[in-house]
Formats: C-alpha cells, sequence, structure tokens
C-alpha cells in the first residue's frame, strides 16, 4: 500500500532519506510494507509497541469468567477494574504528551512501557478483589503509548500523508484490543491443557503479554529515531534543536480551544471503544448464554476492525482534505463518528444474537473509523505543542471510557444493554462541537477562510513571541 502527497508539498529526493521528504524532511510518501529508515521503521515499531500494550491492558476481560470465580470479584468489582484500567491513563497521557514534546517518542514510550510492564507480571500473583484493580491500573498506564505514537508519525510524515499514517498506526496498535479477546483464552486453553488447573492457567498465562511488552519497548530504544534528522537528546547537544520552556508549551496546547473539543469528541468514539473492550465479552456471555470461546471470538471481531476501520478512517480524512481541505476533514469526522453512534444506541435494543452481531461488526467500523479522523485533524491544531494536544485528546479518550463506565457499566444500576445505549446517545450528543472547531487559513464546516488572509506559517508562527522568533526558537 502507497499514500502519496501531493502539491507544493508533494516531495522532493533527498539522498539521505530512502522515501522523498519535504523541505522538514517529512516523508510525503507512506509505504506500508517498507521498513526504510527513519520514517517507515518508526511507524512499524510505534504501531507494534501500542499493539502490545493493548494487549497487556485489555488480557483480563477475555478470561473474566474465571477470573471472578477465582477472586470471588462481585459485579461491583469487576466495574471498578474496568474504569481502574483506562482511568490511570489519562493522567499518563497528558504527561506523555509533554515528555514527547521535550524528550522526544523515543525515550517517552519506551520508558513508559517498561514501567508498567510489572504490573501485567504481577497479575500472575493476586489474590484478592483490589489486588486485581490495582494491577489493571497500572497496566492501563501502558495505553498513554497511544499519545507517542501519533507524536511520532506527525513528526515524520508530511501533511497529505499525516492522516493515513496516524491511522493506521493506532488502529493497528488498537488492533490489540480485539487480538487480546482471541489471544488470552488460547494460551489458557493450551495452559490447561498441559496439565494446570484453570485457577492456575489463567494466572501463568499473563506472562505472556508482558514479555511481549517488554521486548517491543527495547524494540523501540535500539531501531527507533524521533525525528527525520535525528534523536532530540542528539539535536539538543548538537544545537540543531533548542531546549523549548515546558511551562509555554503546555501553556499554548490548553489555551488551544480546538484541543479541548478534540477530546471531548474522542472521548466518545475512543472511549466508546475501550469501554466495548472491557464489557463486550462478558455481555455476550450472559446475555445469550454463550461458550467463554465463543464470547471470545465475537468479542475480538470487535476489535480487529481496527486492522481496516481505523486507517480507514485516517485515509478517508486525507482523501476529503484532498478534494476539500480541512472542511472535508471536519465534516467526514462528524458524520462518521455521529453514524457509530446511532448504531451504538441500537445495539442495546436488540434482542437477537445473530442481528446484535452484525450491528455491533457495522458499529465497530464506524466508532473506530472516527478515531482515525480524528487523528486526521489533530496534527493541525498545533506545532509547538503538537505533544500537548494529542496528550490532551488521548486523555479524553480515556475520561470518555471512565465516565461511561462510571455512569452505565458499574454495578446494577442499568442492564448491559440499556447502558449501551445511553453510551450510543452519548457519543451522538459529543460529536456536535466539531462544527465549533475553525482554521483561520483553512475555515471551519459552515465558514470558509478569513477575510484576513492568514496563511499557514502565520498561523503556527504565532506560537512563538517575536523575541523568541529572533532568538531562532523554532525548529524549522
Amino acid at each position: 500500500m502507497q499514500v502519496e502527497g501531493n502539491g507544493e508539498e508533494s516531495g522532493i529526493t533527498n539522498r539521505r532519506f530512502a522515501l522523498p521528504v519535504d523541505a522538514e524532511n517529512k516523508s510525503t510518501t507512506f509505504r506500508l510494507f517498507s521498513f526504510a529508515k527513519p520514517h517507515m521503521r518508526a511507524f512499524h515499531l510505534s504501531w507494534f509497541q501500542f499493539f502490545c500494550c493493548f494487549v497487556s491492558t485489555f488480557a483480563a476481560p477475555p478470561l473474566l469468567p474465571v477470573i471472578r470465580e477465582n477472586l470471588n470479584l462481585t459485579a461491583t468489582d469487576i466495574g471498578n477494574a474496568g474504569i481502574a484500567s483506562v482511568s490511570g491513563s489519562v493522567f499518563a497521557r497528558l504527561v506523555m504528551g509533554t515528555a514527547c514534546d521535550l524528550f522526544g517518542p523515543r525515550l517517552a514510550s519506551a520508558a513508559l512501557t517498561l514501567s508498567t510492564a510489572p504490573a501485567v507480571y504481577y497479575t500472575a500473583g493476586i489474590k484478592s478483589p483490589i489486588g486485581f484493580i490495582m494491577v489493571r491500573f497500572f497496566a492501563g498506564f501502558s495505553l498513554a503509548t497511544f499519545v507517542s505514537t501519533q507524536f511520532w508519525m506527525s513528526s515524520m510524515f508530511s501533511g497529505p500523508v499525516v492522516g493515513s499514517a496516524n491511522g493506521i498506526a493506532a488502529g493497528w496498535g488498537n488492533l490489540g484490543g480485539g487480538a487480546t479477546q482471541l489471544i488470552m483464552p488460547l494460551v489458557f486453553s493450551v495452559i490447561q491443557g498441559a496439565g494446570a488447573t484453570k485457577f492456575t492457567a489463567w494466572r501463568i498465562a499473563f506472562f505472556i503479554p508482558g514479555l511481549f511488552q517488554t521486548f517491543s519497548a527495547f524494540a523501540v530504544l535500539v531501531f527507533g529515531q524521533d525525528l527525520p534528522d535525528g534523536d532530540y537528546w542528539a539535536m539538543h547537544r548538537s544545537g540543531e534543536k533548542q531546549k523549548d520552556d515546558v511551562s509555554k508549551v503546555i501553556r499554548h496546547g490548553i489555551t488551544n480551544y480546538r484541543g479541548w473539543i478534540t477530546a471531548l469528541a474522542y472521548g466518545y468514539c475512543f472511549g466508546v471503544e475501550l469501554t466495548i473492550d472491557n464489557i463486550i465479552a462478558e455481555y455476550f456471555f450472559d446475555r445469550f448464554h454463550l461458550k467463554l470461546q465463543t464470547a471470545g471470538i465475537i468479542a475480538a471481531s470487535f476489535g480487529l476492525a481496527n486492522f481496516f476501520a481505523r486507517p480507514g478512517g485516517g485515509i478517508f480524512s486525507d482523501l476529503m482534505a484532498r478534494r476539500f481541505g480541512m472542511r472535508g476533514r471536519l465534516w467526514a469526522w462528524w458524520i462518521v463518528q455521529t453514524t457509530g453512534g446511532v448504531l451504538c444506541a441500537l445495539l442495546g435494543q436488540i434482542d437477537s444474537l445473530t442481528l446484535s452481531i452484525v450491528v455491533m461488526l457495522i458499529f465497530s467500523v464506524f466508532v473506530q473509523a472516527a478515531c482515525g479522523l480524528t487523528f486526521g485533524v489533530v496534527p493541525f491544531i498545533s506545532r509547538r505543542s503538537l505533544g500537548v494536544v494529542s496528550g490532551m485528546t488521548g486523555a479524553g479518550g480515556n475520561v470518555g471510557a471512565v465516565l461511561t463506565q462510571l455512569i452505565f457499566f458499574k454495578g446494577s444500576t442499568y442492564a448491559r444493554e440499556t447502558g449501551i445505549t445511553l453510551m450510543g446517545i452519548m457519543a451522538i450528543a459529543c460529536s456536535l462541537p466539531i462544527c465549533l472547531i475553525y482554521f483561520p487559513q483553512w475555515g471551519g464546516m459552515f465558514c470558509g477562510p478569513s477575510s484576513k488572509k492568514v496563511t499557514e506559517e502565520e498561523y503556527y508562527l504565532s506560537e512563538w513571541s517575536d523575541k523568541e522568533k529572533e532568538n531562532e526558537f523554532t525548529s524549522h
């Protein structure tokens, strides 16, 4: 697969790179099956690391029928554990964004992945509900590698193809949420078949995702590179890249209202996806009285749609931008996310197993494509505070998941099917503020560009003061 940019950014040949690049040495093409250094190598390392973290974070839900029996978990315990798994990374994603801006995505992501792997290993030794909740909380911190993945892709690929790069990297990473629904029951069955009791087999099974998570972190450290021109630490030392002021980086990120809107909307596309990852296997197991493996296969099909759905959203965003500019990206995002909300609400109203599976599969495509479309817009919001805005948006996804599970899926206040319907309605409502996003150089959903003729360069340079520009604080 190859995606190419066009127009002024379509690329120049640079003998230092295997791919054509623009003036900032960002690749203007996206060649999926290439491992060319540094652009495509960064792509493959980032999605694989995020995939491993996703598998680890959601390794428990497909084994819940066994785990809850072993640890005597109540419905409230299970709900709290699901909330814990996605709440920890709210803060971690905010910090990860700033860490990427200051230290680079390579060191920031590898450090987090290595520091959270022990929580995955320790799952094998828990003996109480509170222990189960705590390991899911700390393992969930690793989901912040999503921010480094998006930051890394936005640093390596130019505007015409950045939506595709972001969408495919995140989509293939999120694929871990579906893959773990297949992997963990399979690993559990193999270990049990080797002679272990079921209460021992599920514990041993957690060493598999832990090992892969550890391996991915070392791979990023050894083979990755922060920017097309080198690593942050080397460029800081040589003077090629100036160290920025952390307070100003954060301030410019949090004062850009567009970042808050992307965070809200992402809370009800990716937040919905995280919630479904936590509840869907148990939902089908309990409501339709299925076997554990059968429920796991159905649940896996939701997450496995990330293989093409989220990448498709990113590619669709780029295609709409070529035809309609930023307005095309925004309209496509709103339409797809709203449709996903409608299908989610419908899923909760269906009593037929076959129809539920069909609607769930269609719903999965739209909600995951909406995630890809979100990050077809995020890279254009800020240059100086790209990591902060990416972190805010990513954290918004986790906040949405936490709030949704607290309100609709904690305890027995709502039946699972009612909670799913109400979650869909929330998704529809939270997509409406997308219409408020406006760029003076490109316009918004209902308005064209500003009459003041603001250029793209002027928009981004406004994040630096005149004094900072004089001191060559920008990294052009």
